[in-house]
């Protein structure tokens, strides 16, 4: 049931406003009023001690749906990768897929620009959008045939959806699950070289210029990438990119013990292209902040390095990872706010992630300096395949409300 309730005495962060003290007024699951106000009689209140609150999350591009961790990260919202079983192509599984974690979890599907994500024909993207999906997109694949991923742009245009797209030639990486460098070779893995992300990021892009289509690449995790995409953004091609806090923070230098919760795709970089990431990540380049949320349980991460399934577990991490950022003074926490909340809401058009009057009352109130251990064997994920375990961070989840409704 949506509850009235007053969220007083807080640090607010909005995207739109700034930084501010004061509360929030939720009435009938909205957001009513901010700042100083005059509390409606009878209201129920909530002291928030001086926390900081702010919109919660919108995760772009997760491929499992784990309420329990999602809710312990301060995510609300997710737009949820086609890579299901069955594939999000067809109206009756998106429907479902959009329907399953009401209320305390609405999931946007990101529905298959393909049949069977084959990249051969197109999917009916416009019975899906009306079943719910609100961006179409090619999964962790690639579509090879640029006559196809030319249609898809221009079809996608035309339904005013976004494309996400997989910034990876398939044809270069093949069956590769490193990045082609000194560790690869000593590790003696299959690898590829970064070159594969570029290649596909410059053709996707002439091909959004000239249909004039909206694509997000969910992962951008090299310089010749990002280079790519800012000269796009200034020709005016309508294109965003994310990236999760593990291409932000680590190297393929994290692989060389062989453990496999660092098997992760795109793989890791070396470390000049990490840094670019983090330039990137400074100039505004990057978009998004996701947290590629794919548990894997021992099954297929007990394996040899090749063989282990690639994947992390990210929901309950990426807050914390994320205030790291804003503590190492990259971004400011209304941009880290905006990362979060605001850009993919805007990139997957739903109206959320800001405090303005209006908005849904999808809250998190969060301690952003609360130390806290990441501990693989402690998580409440499905699976607990974080490579960040044992890294010691700050910044907790300690209330989240959906629609005004407390979840956590």
């Amino acid at each position: 049931m949506i509850r009235d309730v007053a969220l007083l005495n807080a640090e607010l962060v909005c995207p739109v406003e700034g930084i501010s003290e004061g509360g929030v007024l939720v009435l009938d699951g909205t957001i009513a009023a901010t700042g100083l106000f005059d509390l409606p009689e009878g209201i129920a209140t909530v002291d928030c001690r001086g926390k900081t609150l702010a919109p919660a999350i919108v995760d772009l591009g997760v491929f499992t749906i784990d309420i329990p961790a999602f809710h312990a990260g301060g995510i609300v919202r997710v737009g949820l990768m086609p890579d299901q079983t069955p594939v999000l192509d067809e109206p009756g599984v998106v429907q479902r897929a959009a329907l399953i974690g009401r209320p305390g979890l609405w999931i946007h599907p990101i529905a298959s620009a393909t049949k069977g994500l084959a990249g051969k024909d197109l999917a009916e993207m416009a019975m899906n959008a009306a079943a719910g999906a609100k961006a179409v997109g090619t999964g962790e694949r690639w579509i090879a045939d640029s006559g196809v991923m030319r249609k898809v742009l221009a079809y996608a245009g035309d339904l005013g959806l976004t494309v996400v797209a997989q910034a990876e030639d398939g044809g270069v990486v093949g069956t590769a699950v490193a990045t082609a460098g000194e560790t690869a070779t000593r590790m003696g893995l299959p690898s590829a070289p970064a070159l594969a992300e570029p290649l596909a990021i410059a053709r996707d892009l002439m091909l959004a210029e000239d249909t004039g289509a909206k694509v997000h690449f969910r992962q951008v995790t090299t310089a010749a990438g990002f280079e790519l995409v800012r000269a796009a953004k200034r020709r005016g091609v309508h294109v965003t990119c994310g990236i999760t806090p593990a291409h932000l923070l680590l190297s393929d230098i994290a692989m060389s013990d062989f453990r496999t919760f660092t098997h992760l795709s795109p793989p890791l970089r070396d470390e000049s292209d990490r840094q670019a990431c983090l330039a990137a990540l400074a100039d505004g380049t990057i978009d998004v902040l996701c947290s590629g949320h794919d548990p894997r349980g021992p099954e297929e991460k007990r394996l040899p390095f090749a063989d282990s399934a690639n994947g992390m577990a990210g929901a309950e991490t990426l807050l914390a990872l994320s205030l790291g950022m804003v503590r190492d003074e990259l971004i400011t926490i209304e941009r880290m706010v905006t990362m979060l909340s605001a850009a993919p809401a805007r990139i997957l058009g739903v109206e959320t992630g800001t405090l303005a009057m209006g908005m849904p009352a999808d809250l998190m109130l969060f301690d952003a300096s609360a130390p806290w251990l990441i501990d693989a064997d402690k998580m409440v994920a499905l699976a607990g395949n974080t490579p960040f375990d044992g890294l010691p961070v700050q910044g907790k989840v300690l209330r989240l409300w959906k629609g005004g409704t407390a979840l956590f």
